[in-house]
């Protein structure tokens, strides 16, 4: 594998454990908005609102960390795309 497809699949990794928690948090503050599940116990809907308004961004930007090489890597493996070679 070369050191580009090495380095997409780190950053990967990385990005899907760090957005495991930020999706459940961001599920969290939207059930809490809504009033559903009894998630009002863990904040109040104006406070819910302002985390789930937080959490776009790096939200956002970790999902594209994490589609963009795995997309590349699966055009990479399924040889629609030609490996890079080492030199």
């Amino acid at each position: 594998m070369s050191r580009l497809g090495l380095f997409c699949l780190k950053l990967v990794r990385w990005t899907g454990w760090l957005l495991l928690p930020l999706m459940l948090a961001f599920l969290a503050t939207g059930y809490a908005m809504s009033g559903r599940y009894g998630f009002t116990v863990l904040a109040s809907e104006q406070s819910a609102l302002a985390l789930h308004k937080l959490m776009h961004l790096p939200l956002g930007v970790l999902l594209l960390a994490h589609v963009l090489p795995s997309v590349y890597l699966w055009l990479v493996r399924h040889a629609w795309i030609k490996s890079r070679t080492q030199s």
